[in-house]
C-alpha cells in the first residue's frame, strides 16, 4: 500500500499517464502536464518529479529542468482561482503594478517590492496571484486574467468587482453545501 500525502498523484495514475504517451514526441512534457492537472493543487511536488524520473528512467535533473523552464508548470501548490496580472511595458505604464498591489492587499498577501517571486497563493489555497511578461493585448492594457478569462482596461474598481464576484461564487457554493 502506497503512503502518499493528500496533494500527490497516485503512482497508478502516473503509470496510466506514462503508458498513454510512452514513445511519443513530447512524452515528458505531456506527462508532466497531465500529472499536474491530476494534482488537487495543480502543482508538481518534488516527490512526484522524482517518481516520474524513475518511471521514465531519465535523470531527475532533466525532469526538474523541464518543470522549471516552462512557466506552465508549478512547483508550489496553486489556489483554486488564478489571477494573472500582465507586467509588460504597456500594462506597467497603465498601472498594472498598482493592480497587483491592490490584489495582494485585498487577499491579505504581503509582498516585498524586492521580492523576485512571481507567484503567491493565499494560505487557504483559494487564490493564486501570478504575473506574466505579456498577454499580447497591449492596446487593451492593463490586462488581468481571472480563471482563464482575460479582462482588459482594468482599473481598481473593475478589479474589486471581479474579486467580489469570485468570492461571491465561493460563498454561494459554501451555502449550498451547508444546506444539502
Amino acid at each position: 500500500m502506497e503512503t502518499r500525502t493528500k496533494d500527490t498523484v497516485s503512482g497508478n495514475i502516473i503509470d496510466e499517464i506514462i503508458a498513454r504517451h510512452r514513445g511519443k514526441p513530447g512524452m515528458l512534457l505531456t506527462t508532466l502536464e497531465e500529472v499536474q492537472e491530476q494534482n488537487q493543487f495543480k502543482y508538481l511536488p518534488g516527490e512526484t518529479l522524482a517518481e516520474i524520473a524513475g518511471k521514465l528512467k531519465i535523470p531527475y535533473t532533466q525532469v526538474y529542468s523541464v518543470a522549471t523552464f516552462y512557466s506552465y508548470f508549478n512547483l508550489k501548490p496553486q489556489g483554486k482561482h488564478a489571477i494573472v496580472v500582465c507586467r509588460g511595458t504597456a500594462c506597467h505604464t497603465k498601472g498594472s503594478k498598482a493592480l497587483l498591489d491592490d490584489i495582494a492587499a485585498n487577499l491579505g498577501i504581503h509582498r516585498d517590492d524586492n521580492d523576485t517571486d512571481s507567484s503567491y497563493t493565499t494560505p487557504d489555497n483559494l487564490f493564486t496571484i501570478r504575473t506574466v511578461a505579456c498577454f499580447g493585448q497591449c492596446a487593451q492594457s492593463p490586462v488581468v486574467e481571472v480563471d482563464g478569462v482575460i479582462h482588459s482596461n482594468v482599473n481598481s474598481r473593475k478589479l474589486q468587482t471581479m474579486l467580489h464576484r469570485v468570492r461571491g461564487e465561493e460563498t454561494k457554493k459554501e451555502i449550498s453545501y451547508a444546506t444539502v
